[in-house]
């Protein structure tokens, strides 16, 4: 399947999504560093992370002068349609060998 030029850009997982698995992936990941690697601002992915964080997602830990971040992938999706689903199946789904760390 071509893109044409008028073509909009759109992907099916939305940026909190892709930070979310970012942390999955590596916990220790600076904000500039998720920014980078989601392809967003540096200021999305520090208002992303206090979304996941203010949410219950995510758990932020300092260390140093660094965070670290835990994960709760016991927590629902978000909307009513995928409420019955648990932020784990994401992971399981895109991350399989990191869900079983977070879940001790």
């Amino acid at each position: 399947m071509s893109m044409d030029a008028g073509t909009r850009h759109w992907t099916l997982l939305t940026s909190h999504g892709r930070v979310l698995l970012l942390i999955a992936q590596n916990p220790d990941l600076r904000l500039r560093d998720i920014a980078e690697q989601a392809g967003i601002t540096e200021r999305s992915a520090q208002t992303i992370v206090a979304d996941l964080e203010h949410e219950g997602y995510v758990e932020k830990e300092r260390h140093g002068r660094r965070n670290s971040y835990r994960l709760h992938p016991e927590m629902p999706f978000r909307h009513p349609a995928e409420s019955g689903h648990s932020v784990g199946e994401l992971l399981e789904l895109f991350a399989p060998t990191i869900t079983a760390p977070i879940r001790t």
